[in-house]
């Protein structure tokens, strides 16, 4: 079923549907997310989160099964992991905490789209929770807190010439090499927390500078996109970049706080799955949770590395190991 960002509305429906077909759960819709929730008067409650969108189509439809892999679009980021939750959710009417399933849209594109930002913003309640599990792939094991993101653009000035009398002006882009060799040189921090090493990133990823053909650059712009450990703020991440670059532009365009592990408030939950936490090296929507107070990790079917690929791919063994240890940890007395 097709539902690449902002085309959830099939999916959605399906899902809705299936889920009001359970009568041991409460349904609500939000644009194309929807929420269903026990009302057990537990002494604890939990989130199951996951997002129902893909990036855009590489030739990876219809899906299939092939050597005990289901292959195809979002198989792996992350409808796998969206099966498992709608699976317990139709399997474990009376768990021993309560849960909220959480099927959101617009995961996989600008934040302010996102499905659970909106929740967050329209109807703060229904996220609030003990803990949440964010069903993201990570190899079916336990992937701990979230590295934060920024993205800054640094500015070279020069002055525009004409081509034809190129030593009238100041090129631009010849004066950017400087900014390039030292993102090359830069060594990443590796920060450790809660024994957890997250690796930091500095990396170019777009150049741009020149307006016409025949015309000297008078500006030349260095994209950089930088993943900071969860200990740093935001603030701290911008200080650092501008730091390294102090005689140049620099223009902060985004930047998004991590999560730490929290894996004192976890460690029941983290037993219970059975594998040794990893470090998350990537920003997902833990990090909301987190800005909400709810500790969160992400547990989900997939290797993440194949996520967004052409060829991604998820592993039935994945779906069946991760439906059996979230079955038994929603079972297990408190």
């Amino acid at each position: 079923m097709p539902s690449e960002s902002g085309q959830e509305g099939r999916i959605a429906d399906a899902v809705e549907a299936a889920l009001r077909a359970l009568p041991h759960l409460t349904v609500e819709r939000i644009g194309n997310s929807v929420l269903a929730r026990t009302d057990l008067g537990r002494p604890q409650r939990a989130v199951l989160a996951g997002h129902l969108d893909t990036v855009p189509a590489a030739g990876n439809l219809p899906s299939r099964l092939h050597q005990d892999r289901v292959h195809g679009l979002g198989a792996c980021d992350m409808k796998g992991g969206v099966a498992v939750a709608l699976r317990l959710a139709a399997t474990v009417p009376a768990p021993t905490r309560d849960l909220t399933y959480v099927f959101y849209e617009c995961e996989e594109v600008e934040g302010d789209r996102n499905g659970l930002h909106r929740i967050a913003a329209e109807r703060p309640e229904l996220l609030r929770a003990d803990l949440a599990i964010l069903m993201e792939p990570s190899d079916a094991g336990v992937e701990a807190g979230c590295q934060g993101t920024l993205t800054a653009d640094i500015v070279v000035h020069g002055s525009r010439a004409h081509t034809a009398r190129s030593w009238m002006g100041v090129n631009a882009a010849h004066l950017a090499a400087p900014v390039l060799q030292r993102l090359h040189d830069h060594t990443p921090e590796r920060v450790v927390i809660d024994g957890l090493e997250y690796r930091e990133g500095l990396s170019a990823v777009a150049v741009r500078a020149g307006v016409a053909g025949n015309v000297v650059p008078d500006e030349c712009v260095i994209t950089v996109n930088s993943r900071f450990a969860p200990s740093r703020s935001p603030q701290e991440a911008e200080e650092y970049v501008r730091g390294l670059f102090p005689e140049y532009e620099v223009r902060v365009t985004e930047v998004v706080p991590g999560a730490l592990p929290g894996l004192d408030r976890l460690d029941g939950l983290v037993s219970a799955l059975g594998a040794p936490p990893r470090p998350k090296l990537g920003w997902t929507d833990v990090a909301r949770f987190a800005a909400l107070g709810t500790p969160a990790l992400n547990y989900g079917p997939g290797d993440p590395t194949l996520a967004h690929t052409a060829g991604e791919y998820v592993p039935v063994e994945h779906l069946r190991s991760c439906e059996e240890h979230l079955r038994k940890w929603l079972l297990q007395s408190l």
